[in-house]
């Protein structure tokens, strides 16, 4: 990764022109592929440029929250590893892996990706659990949109362990069979991170991790085929309704094609 002064991305976007010479509504080259971890109900390695990011699935039956008792529970989490940037550490999750995981995880439950209510088992009682564990393998910038696109390729890529439940004197015993899959996963949207940036009053989408360390503001928004399910703002920039209204009407053409990539 070639480090570049700031004010120098500054300069040139302010003349019309970024670093490695894309449109300011152009992508770097996507990459996605599935079902690449056997242990897992479900997986994907995602490429944006130079950044890369793996998504897998692990389910288990747990009991549902006491407001939603018919409804399965999601849980995401992310990991920054080491190896994937200089400024990352090994240890606990700290707050910018954190933050990822709870963008994430927004975008598939406002869209209501999932339907919750076809993971229950038992009323009450017992549900299927969705584990979503995101790892970042390399950082070149714009990780929400990656780990957002791992997330979803990786659940329209998992399917049910095969479960059995035995009535052993009056009590109900649960026994999974992770080597033999059954039905997909019931995902009903694909949700599509998108990121826009703000450097010198000028907005492009995709930022690199040179362009990062420029911005005056970053919106992303999680996008199904009909609506914008969720926001997230970061950087202190603030920006105009006019910008917002822009980086609606490309955001949503933009995950229009990134999701054809999805099949």
């Amino acid at each position: 990764m070639i480090s570049i002064d700031p004010e120098v991305i500054k300069e040139l976007t302010t003349k019309g022109i970024r670093v490695d010479h894309r449109a300011f509504d152009e992508y770097r080259k996507i990459k996605i592929e599935t079902g690449i971890i056997e242990k897992a109900e479900g997986s994907a390695r995602v490429e944006i440029g130079g950044t890369k990011v793996i998504a897998g699935v692990k389910m288990e039956i747990g009991e549902p929250f006491a407001d939603r008792p018919d409804d399965g529970v999601l849980i995401t989490n992310a990991e920054f590893l080491a190896l994937a940037y200089h400024e990352f550490e090994e240890g606990p999750p700290r707050e910018n892996s954190i933050e990822l995981a709870r963008v994430v995880d927004r975008g598939i439950r406002e869209s209501k990706a999932i339907d919750l209510k076809k993971l229950c088992i038992e009323n009450g009682k017992k549900v299927w659990m969705v584990f979503v564990d995101i790892d970042i393998l390399d950082h070149d910038g714009n990780l929400i949109d990656a780990a957002a696109l791992a997330a979803i390729a990786a659940l329209l890529n998992t399917k049910f362990p095969k479960l059995d439940i035995i009535e052993e004197d009056g009590e109900k015993r649960y026994v999974i069979d992770y080597e033999q899959k059954t039905d997909p996963l019931p995902v009903t949207q694909k949700p599509i991170g998108v990121t826009a940036a703000k450097i010198s009053g000028k907005i492009l989408f995709d930022p690199n991790i040179a362009e990062e360390s420029a911005v005056e503001g970053k919106i992303s928004m999680g996008i199904t085929d009909n609506m914008i399910a969720s926001i997230q703002k970061s950087e202190p920039g603030g920006f105009s309704i006019e910008e917002i209204d822009h980086i609606a009407e490309i955001a949503m053409k933009k995950a229009s094609e990134i999701r054809a990539m999805l099949g």
